[in-house]
């Protein structure tokens, strides 16, 4: 690939976002005071988004480019000439495997060989970079609302304008629910809102009562505690979820302050343990507030982590801050993690111990 003068190439920040991995997600491209897109996928992974970002970039904009993204994948591709391993094995990794999406790597790598003028440079994600901030942040917006928007400017106003309901009506606002569904409830929280997320039973010492889930309720009991201090209006929103979720009402119970429930559908709990259901209902009729966000049980297990990872965005809309249950060595819910500290003002971290 010929090189070319960074004086003579147009900058152009490029990232990706899913709401889960697979998931719903949200792609962006950014030049400084040019052009700016983003654009969504109902049902993708981060991977894809950061290629397809890239390959967005390429094609929407002429010129010498040099693509700056925070994606190893995307960037060693063509700095360490992965693709020219990937053609030498009829596109086999170096494990024998096929190459993952190759549908894009395929047409992508021939556009920039055919064009000659698009280089790469990996920058750290999340480091306070102005412009792999806004791309990010573009990336994760389009993911959430499902839908995406572009302009010929790019500046800092875009953001603010992003944020604000009245300019961007695809977005969903506060309350809001991206979902067909018949919904209820009044889909707005009053209050500071606090959600509680996290670990099931298997991860909290089983579905009893036990130390590990005795010492979970004493932790958020006492944060919930400290937070109503700073904030007299605080709510905990809850989706009632067996393990962290449940213990989130009761915390919320043990400290004085008040929850509403979140459900990602109507009868969530229906193949839950008698105990469970019964606790379940208990604390279902001692919410202040609750929101149902679809009526119809998933059909399969697509549909089911779809409804759910539609409810954590919900959560994501509605909330100001999330303490989430979390061992920091288990990856499971890592990806979750990342989206609320996108999203949200503050997240706490609880680690269930022994």
């Amino acid at each position: 690939m010929s090189q070319i003068s960074n004086a003579a190439a147009r900058e152009v920040f490029t990232d990706g976002s899913c709401l889960g991995n697979p998931g719903p997600g949200g792609w962006a491209y950014v030049v400084d005071g040019g052009p700016w897109a983003c654009g969504f996928e109902p049902a993708t992974t981060n991977q894809r988004m950061e290629v397809v970002a890239a390959v967005q970039a390429v094609e929407d904009l002429d010129g010498p480019l040099r693509i700056v993204s925070d994606s190893t994948y995307v960037v060693k591709c063509f700095t360490d000439e992965w693709w020219k391993g990937w053609h030498r094995r009829n596109w086999l990794n170096t494990a024998k495997k096929p190459v993952a999406n190759r549908d894009l790597w395929e047409p992508f790598i021939e556009a920039v060989l055919a064009r000659g003028d698009v280089t790469f440079e990996w920058v750290k994600g999340h480091a306070g970079q102005r412009l792999n901030s806004a791309a990010d942040a573009l990336a994760v917006h389009a993911a959430g609302a499902g839908a995406g928007q572009s302009g010929n400017r790019f500046d800092d106003d875009v953001l603010d304008r992003l944020s604000d309901p009245r300019s961007a009506p695809q977005r969903p606002a506060k309350g809001a629910v991206s979902t067909d569904e018949p919904t209820s409830g009044n889909r707005e929280i009053t209050g500071h809102a606090v959600a509680v997320l996290g670990h099931r039973p298997p991860e909290l010492g089983g579905y009893n009562e036990n130390p590990v889930s005795r010492k979970v309720l004493r932790q958020l009991s006492d944060v919930i505690a400290a937070k109503r201090q700073m904030h007299p209006d605080l709510v905990v929103a809850t989706g009632l979820g067996l393990g962290a979720e449940t213990l989130g009402a009761e915390a919320a119970l043990a400290a004085g302050v008040p929850y509403v429930v979140v459900l990602a559908f109507e009868g969530v709990e229906r193949r839950w343990p008698g105990p469970s259901r019964q606790r379940f209902a208990e604390l279902r009729q001692r919410a202040g507030q609750e929101f149902v966000l679809a009526n119809r049980v998933p059909v399969d297990t697509e549909a089911f982590g779809k409804a759910m990872r539609r409810r954590d965005t919900w959560f994501m809309h509605n909330c100001d801050e999330a303490v989430l249950v979390r061992r920091t060595d288990d990856r499971t819910l890592g990806d979750l993690y990342r989206r609320l500290e996108e999203a949200l003002d503050d997240v706490w971290v609880i680690e269930p111990g022994d």
